[in-house]
C-alpha cells in the first residue's frame, strides 16, 4: 500500500482538527473582545463593529459565529457573570475579609456596573442583569452574616433589608467616587454601618420578650 494513501487519513484528521481548534480560539476571543468592551464602554450599547475590531476579526466573522448581536452579548454576560460569582466568594463566618472581597470587586466591576444600571430603564437586557444582581447580592448578604441574623422572619427580613443597603453598590459610589475616599477609609465606613446594623439587631433582640 502506498504511505502517502495511509497517511492522507492521519493528515485529514490533523486538519480538521486544526481547524476546530482555530475555530474555537477565534470564538473565545470574540466572547473577551465582548466582555472588555462591555467593561470600557460601561454599556450594552455596543457596536459590532467595536466589538470585531477589539477581537481583530471582520464583522462577517464575527456573525458567522454568532449569528447576531443578541447571542453574542448574551454570551458576554454569562462570562461576566460567571467571573462576578467567583469574585465575590468568600471565606465562610469571616464577615471582615468578605467586605474586603466585595470592595474589590466593586473597585474592578463597580464603574461597570453603574453604566448598566444607568441603562436599565431603557434596556430589558440590563434590567434583568440588574435584577440578577440585586437578587444575588442579598443573598451574598444573608450568607455573609448568617450567624449574626435574627431568627424571625421579620426581623431577620429588616436586619438584611438594612445590610443589603450598607454594602450596596451605590454605597461604595457614594463613598469612593463622590467623597473620594481611599479603599481603607472605604471599607471603614461600610464596616461602621454593617456593625451598627448587627449591634442594633441583637439589642432589639435581647430586648424582646420571649413566649
Amino acid at each position: 500500500m502506498d504511505t502517502k494513501e495511509t497517511d492522507e487519513p492521519k493528515r485529514r484528521s490533523y486538519e480538521m482538527r486544526a481547524r476546530r481548534e482555530a475555530t474555537q480560539a477565534t470564538h473565545e476571543a470574540i466572547v473577551q473582545a465582548a466582555v472588555d468592551s462591555v467593561i470600557a464602554e460601561r454599556s450594552l450599547a455596543i457596536t459590532l463593529n467595536t466589538i470585531a475590531d477589539r477581537a481583530g476579526v471582520s464583522v462577517k466573522t464575527l456573525l458567522r459565529h454568532f449569528g447576531t448581536r443578541e447571542p453574542l452579548i448574551a454570551a458576554a454576560w454569562a462570562r461576566i457573570h460567571q467571573d462576578v460569582i467567583v469574585e465575590r466568594t468568600t471565606p465562610p463566618e469571616d464577615a471582615d475579609e468578605a467586605l474586603r472581597v466585595l470592595l474589590e470587586h466593586y473597585e474592578h466591576r463597580g464603574d461597570m456596573m453603574l453604566g448598566l444600571l444607568s441603562e436599565e430603564g431603557d434596556d430589558p437586557r440590563a434590567r434583568i442583569m440588574c435584577d440578577t444582581g440585586r437578587m444575588e447580592h442579598r443573598r451574598w448578604v444573608q450568607e455573609v452574616f448568617a450567624g449574626r441574623l435574627p431568627k424571625q422572619p421579620a426581623a431577620r427580613s429588616r436586619v438584611v433589608d438594612a445590610l443589603v443597603v450598607a454594602t450596596d453598590l451605590y454605597s461604595w459610589k457614594l463613598l469612593r467616587r463622590d467623597r473620594d475616599l481611599g479603599i481603607e477609609d472605604v471599607f471603614d465606613r461600610i464596616q461602621l454601618m454593617t456593625d451598627g446594623v448587627l449591634r442594633t439587631a441583637a439589642q432589639d433582640a435581647a430586648e424582646t420578650p420571649r413566649p
